[in-house]
């Protein structure tokens, strides 16, 4: 009757991990202190809550399946078991409490890893840094450099607000039930960006812009986008080449000539 009422939703995107050694491995990774602010998501069974808990005494565990919350009630009083949507939740409100970043780690619903990321993204500056179990080739598009088919939006916004690291493969063998694809870890460390605000949110606008069309070149793109009223013959950037091609450093000042000519 338990393994019936635990039993997996897809609705949910659950695949819990069966194999203990993956699971200290993230832990590895991850490095949790007893003084860290530690946000789980999706916690499901509790089997990576467990060790957390074993050196992290102010950990809060983020669950949409009320299935499993008194079961996870039970696992420590240090807990701190908020049965929502990740994405609803506000971060700040664990934040204000005593102004400590934010840790956040999780096996995480790969129907919703983007969401999640630019959840994050906007809540940058609270906080310290993220492991998450993600799809391999969503791993590989997160870590991708210039000169790679894996160089596109979600690597160049990433990397220009955090440090990425791709840890290690891992099979989908382990989980169950069993996915169609394999997964990797990720660790991201946010930076202390110093770019104003506005610029950091032109910044997402002109990549997503720039990448509207992979395979047309810059001037093309950015006349077909949000920005098609604004004349960027004078931005200093080459708008005959394609958006590969620039790296974070070219996006960063098409972000600050936009916002420059958009506020005169």
């Amino acid at each position: 009757m338990e393994r019936e009422i635990h039993k997996p939703l897809k609705r949910f995107g659950q695949n819990y991990i069966r194999d203990k050694n993956v699971l200290l491995k993230i832990i590895s990774e991850f490095n949790p202190k007893s003084k860290d602010k530690i946000i789980e998501i999706g916690p499901g069974r509790g089997a990576l809550t467990k060790l957390l808990l074993e050196k992290a005494n102010n950990l809060t565990a983020i669950e949409i399946d009320t299935r499993v919350i008194e079961t996870l009630r039970t696992l420590s009083q240090y807990i701190n078991i908020v049965n929502k949507d990740f994405l609803t939740i506000d971060l700040n409100s664990f934040y204000k409490n005593d102004s400590k970043k934010i840790r956040i780690i999780g096996n995480i619903p790969y129907n919703i890893t983007s969401p999640i990321i630019f959840k994050l993204i906007d809540n940058h500056k609270i906080i310290s840094d993220a492991v998450f179990m993600v799809q391999h080739e969503v791993a590989k598009r997160m870590t991708g450099i210039k000169g790679t088919k894996d160089y596109g939006i979600f690597s160049i916004i990433l990397n220009y607000f955090c440090e990425v690291r791709f840890c290690f493969k891992v099979s989908r063998n382990v989980f169950q039930p069993k996915p169609n694809v394999d997964s990797a870890v990720v660790h991201l460390r946010f930076k202390s960006n110093k770019e104003e605000y506005l610029v950091q949110k032109t910044f997402i606008k002109i990549v997503k812009a720039s990448f509207g069309n992979r395979r047309k070149m810059l001037k093309n793109s950015l006349s077909n986008s949000i920005f098609k009223d604004l004349d960027f013959s004078n931005c200093k950037i080459d708008l005959s080449k394609r958006a590969e091609d620039l790296d974070i450093k070219d996006f960063i000042r098409l972000s600050k000539f936009t916002l420059k000519n958009q506020l005169k």
